[in-house]
C-alpha cells in the first residue's frame, strides 16, 4: 500500500472498491442514484460485481488500486477507480504502438496504471469527489497523486479513460498529455415520439429509417423491452448466450463472466435495460442498456440468428425509443461506429489523458497525440455535415 501526504490530505491505494463502504461510495460524484449526475458505471454495485465474479483480478490483467483521498480525520473526500494493467485489452483507446515503440528500445510498458471502468468506454468522472468538498482542491490533489503513485511504483506510465470536461483540466495541470477520439451519440431534443423524432430528418432519411425498422422485425420477430423484476435468470442465461457468440468473434476471448451478469442483476436491477428479440418462441438476440440520470449507455450485443437490420433496431432504434419514453437527454451507444450517423446519432469528441514517466516517450507522444487532435477535430467536422437532419442535407 502506498501513502501520499500533501498538507490536510492523506492519499492511498487500496485493493478494490471493497476498501470504501457503500455509503462513502455514494457520496462520491457519479455514483449515487439520486444525484443528477449517477454515472451505473461508477455504482458501487457495477464495480464489485467486476471485482466479485473475477473479471477484474490479478489473473485478468486488472489489478484494483483505487486511490482514496482522506481528510486529516480519515473521512473520505476524494477517489479514483485504478487498475495495475499488465496489457491494454478492453480498454478501448489504443496504446499499443506506443507499448511497442518504447519496449523495443528497451523499455519496459507493462505494468502501467489504468483509471478507468474497465471493459466501459463511457465518459464520466474519474476523479470522483465527496459533494461537501471544493471540486477543484480535491481533483487537483487527485490527479497529482495518480501521477506521483506511477513515480512510487516505478511503472512506465498512468492513464485515464473517458474522462469528461470537469477532469480534463485537472488532468493536463498535473502534466498529463490529452487525447481525444470519437464517439457517436443520440441527443433527445424534446421529443414526444419517435414519429417526432424521425420529423426531424431529411425526407430520404426518414423514409429509409422507417422501412429498416419494418425490415428488422419483417420475420414474425417481437421486440421486448425488460427491466427490473422482469430480467430472469432464464433471461440472463438467453442474453450470456448471445454475448459470448459475439464476443468470441470480436475479441476472442470475451472480458465478462455470467456471474458477473447474475450480480449486476441483483444489485443494480433499476439500471438495467435488456432489448430482446424473439422469434418461434425463443429469444434470438438481445442487447444490454444502462439507465443513468439523464442518460442510456448500450453496451453489448449478441445474437444466434442474422436477421437484416435487426442489429439496427435492438442496438440504435429501440435505444430511442426508450430514451425519449423516459425523457433521457442522451443515448450513448458505445465505441467508433460511423453507421450510426444515418440513424439520428451524431459524432461527439471523447477524452483521454496520459502520463508518461520516460522523458523520451513523453515527447514523441505529445508530438503524435498534437497531430491526432487535429484529425479527429477535422473528421468530426466532416461527419456533421452528413448527419441526417433536415438542416444538413436539405
Amino acid at each position: 500500500m502506498h501513502d501520499t501526504h500533501r498538507g490536510d490530505f492523506t492519499l492511498r491505494a487500496c485493493e478494490g472498491v471493497g476498501a470504501f463502504t457503500r455509503d462513502e461510495w455514494a457520496k462520491l460524484s457519479g455514483a449515487d442514484r439520486a444525484m443528477p449526475d449517477y454515472n451505473p458505471f461508477l455504482s458501487h454495485g457495477f464495480l464489485s460485481s467486476l471485482e466479485d465474479s473475477g473479471c477484474v483480478a490479478r489473473r485478468a490483467g486488472w489489478l484494483p488500486q483505487f486511490l482514496r483521498l482522506d481528510d486529516d480525520s480519515g473521512n473520505l473526500i476524494g477517489a479514483i477507480p485504478c487498475y495495475l494493467k499488465g496489457h491494454s485489452q478492453g480498454e478501448y483507446v489504443f496504446d499499443h504502438g506506443w507499448a511497442d515503440a518504447f519496449e523495443r528500445a528497451g523499455g519496459r510498458y507493462y505494468p502501467k496504471l489504468q483509471a478507468s471502468v474497465p471493459f466501459t468506454p463511457v465518459t464520466g468522472p474519474r476523479l470522483l469527489v465527496n459533494r461537501d468538498w471544493d471540486h477543484a482542491a480535491v481533483r487537483t490533489a487527485l490527479a497529482n497523486g495518480l501521477r506521483q503513485l506511477a513515480n512510487q511504483m516505478g511503472v512506465s506510465s498512468a492513464h485515464s479513460t473517458f474522462v469528461n470536461d470537469d477532469d480534463l483540466g485537472a488532468f493536463t495541470e498535473a502534466g498529463f498529455l490529452h487525447r481525444t477520439d470519437q464517439q457517436f451519440h443520440f441527443f433527445n431534443e424534446g421529443y414526444e415520439s419517435y414519429d417526432a423524432f424521425l420529423e426531424t430528418l431529411a425526407s430520404r432519411k426518414r423514409k429509409a429509417l422507417k422501412r429498416e425498422r419494418r425490415e428488422a422485425v419483417a420475420d414474425d420477430i417481437a421486440i421486448e423491452r425488460l427491466t427490473g423484476d422482469d430480467i430472469t435468470d432464464e433471461v440472463w442465461d438467453d442474453f450470456f448466450a448471445f454475448y459470448m457468440d459475439t464476443g468470441s468473434r470480436k475479441w476472442g476471448r470475451p472480458y465478462l463472466n455470467r456471474e458477473f451478469y447474475a450480480l449486476i442483476g441483483e444489485r443494480m436491477p433499476q439500471d438495467i435495460m435488456l432489448v430482446m428479440a424473439k422469434r418461434a418462441g425463443r429469444y434470438i438476440a438481445g442487447a444490454i442498456n444502462f439507465i443513468g440520470s439523464d442518460r442510456l449507455f448500450g453496451r453489448h450485443w449478441g445474437c444466434i440468428e442474422d436477421h437484416r437490420f435487426l442489429h439496427f433496431e435492438v442496438c440504435y432504434h429501440q435505444a430511442i425509443d426508450f430514451a425519449i419514453e423516459r425523457k433521457l437527454s442522451v443515448v450513448e451507444a458505445g465505441a467508433q461506429g460511423e453507421h450510426k450517423l444515418a440513424r439520428g446519432y451524431l459524432p461527439v469528441t471523447t477524452h483521454s489523458v496520459h502520463y508518461l514517466a520516460n522523458e523520451g516517450l513523453r515527447r514523441a507522444v505529445s508530438d503524435f497525440l498534437r497531430h491526432e487532435r487535429s484529425e479527429v477535430a477535422l473528421l468530426n467536422e466532416a461527419l456533421s455535415e452528413h448527419a441526417p437532419f433536415k438542416n444538413s442535407d436539405g
